[in-house]
């Protein structure tokens, strides 16, 4: 059954600075475990609050970062450049400040995943590299990082879920197993037949309700 949840927009101080994110999470006193919720190129737009709501539902405490500080956009090129000219060091310290408030809460049972869609799912990757606050991580069809010997430093698991017909990514699931596979990490990763990239993104044609709810149940059983 699903829960009820809250939701509304936190901010909190990185380097000094203001950021924010989008909060739900269960009614209740807890504990409940963590999830930090990583947009795509497109923005905090509606698609991803309901994603951070969906996982709400599911008895999670979910926050959603503005990793963009206010920018949306539902145009590809615009979009592109917005992801181009991100400071991705600077949005993974504001995905680890995001995971560190939700740790910090007293109906946190202080277990914190990350979950990134697209754009997302590589900047939830480069968090397991520089964060050691996350506790595991889920890509969604997300690039892997540069260079890939990065992940030697994980210390979390990694469930990576891809698309087989994704032009982009698809190609370096074998590098990015390959090389958590030479440095003892623990992952799995999961390739669903007949799907695009952005399968998950039910506000897309690209959407696959089947490998999206696959998708979900798998991120659960690991959670």
């Amino acid at each position: 059954m699903a829960q009820q949840i809250q939701t509304s927009m936190i901010e909190y101080k990185v380097n000094g600075e203001k950021a924010s994110g989008y909060e739900a999470k269960p009614e209740g006193a807890g504990p409940f475990p963590g999830v930090v919720v990583i947009m795509e190129w497109w923005g905090l737009e509606p698609h991803i609050k309901d994603v951070t709501e969906r996982f709400a539902r599911e008895g999670y405490y979910a926050v959603a970062p503005d990793i963009y500080h206010g920018k949306i956009t539902g145009d590809p090129g615009e979009a592109m450049n917005l992801g181009r000219s991100l400071d991705r060091n600077l949005a993974v310290k504001e995905i680890d400040t995001a995971i560190r408030h939700i740790k910090a809460q007293p109906v946190s049972n202080r277990k914190v995943g990350v979950i990134g869609y697209c754009m997302g799912g590589g900047l939830a990757l480069l968090t397991a590299i520089y964060s050691d606050n996350v506790d595991a991580v889920n890509p969604y069809y997300g690039g892997n990082p540069n260079p890939i010997d990065l992940v030697e430093r994980i210390q979390c698991p990694i469930l990576g879920l891809y698309a087989e017909h994704d032009e982009a990514n698809r190609p370096s699931v074998p590098d990015i197993e390959a090389a958590l596979r030479r440095y003892g990490k623990q992952f799995e990763c999961i390739v669903y037949s007949d799907a695009p990239h952005a399968f998950f993104n039910d506000t897309r044609e690209t959407y696959r309700e089947e490998a999206s709810k696959l998708s979900f149940r798998a991120e659960e059983r690991r959670g």
